[in-house]
């Protein structure tokens, strides 16, 4: 069953990555000439906007501009930024990073289109006085299609809740089995103890806990980083030196070989 499942996943998913590469970076590319490299021309407000947003407390209508940057943040610090881009690399080189690098730098114009429609089709709700908005919000009050708002949503409670959140919390369980032997199901029952509370809190309590926990882990996440490339260096260097001392210590052992009469040296050594 589950292979069925597998194949029938890869029939549907190869084709149309093939596709949606070049609409992705087309789209990209669209949205960058467009908005006159809007990621690089109001990269430093974007930035002074985000911090500022930190400094005023809670939005009584909703969240802060930096509490909403940890939560995108958040969700992208993953599997696919671990996992992911040691794939990346051991497939295609180092140089994958850098085409890595010019996707996101693309995508930047995309993402910034995306929050500006959220923007302007964003919706209040009169209950709490909190605003409403995102893709299925601009796609049925700005292309008037509330069957494809509708689809979308509903789209995405499957992928965020059946499928994104499963290959999260399965890498989680895996590599803690692979490291401590702790127990699957022990460690699964564990993240929904942890998370539960945050989500069902609402996007203002997940905000809060992301305001809190993010900038610690994108902290230990740049460190791990650069620890791993110094002890890759290392291990580098290490073995260079191993291939320069071999060959001379063979190359004193052939000639200790060649010179009988240096037998009382090597006694001495």
């Amino acid at each position: 069953m589950i292979e069925t499942i597998h194949n029938w996943v890869n029939e549907i998913n190869t084709p149309m990555w093939n596709v949606l590469i070049f609409l992705l970076l087309g789209t990209g590319l669209f949205f960058t000439f467009a908005t006159g490299f809007v990621q690089i021309r109001l990269l430093g407000r974007s930035i002074k906007e985000m911090l500022g947003g930190r400094k005023v407390g809670d939005d009584p209508h909703g969240i802060t501009p930096f509490q909403a940057f940890v939560t995108g943040l958040a969700s992208r610090v993953g599997v696919g930024n671990i996992a992911g881009v040691a794939i990346a690399i051991s497939l295609g080189g180092p140089g994958a990073v850098f085409w890595m690098w010019i996707t996101a730098l693309i995508g930047m114009s995309s993402a910034f289109a995306e929050s500006s429609l959220a923007q302007l089709f964003k919706v209040r709700d009169h209950k709490n006085g909190h605003f409403r908005g995102g893709p299925a919000y601009y796609i049925t009050q700005g292309l008037k299609q509330r069957w494809l708002g509708v689809l979308f949503a509903l789209s995405l409670i499957f992928c965020f809740g059946l499928v994104y959140e499963a290959v999260q919390a399965n890498s989680v369980v895996a590599a803690a089995e692979v490291a401590w032997g702790w127990d699957k199901h022990a460690v699964g029952v564990g993240l929904v103890i942890l998370t539960a509370p945050i989500i069902f809190g609402g996007i203002r309590r997940v905000s809060k806990v992301a305001e809190a926990v993010v900038p610690i882990m994108a902290v230990l996440y740049l460190l791990m980083g650069v620890s791993m490339a110094l002890v890759r260096r290392l291990i580098e260097d290490a073995r260079s030196r191993e291939m320069l001392i071999v060959p001379a210590c063979s190359y004193v052992r052939l000639q200790f070989d060649r010179h009988p009469e240096w037998a009382d040296l090597r006694a001495d050594g």
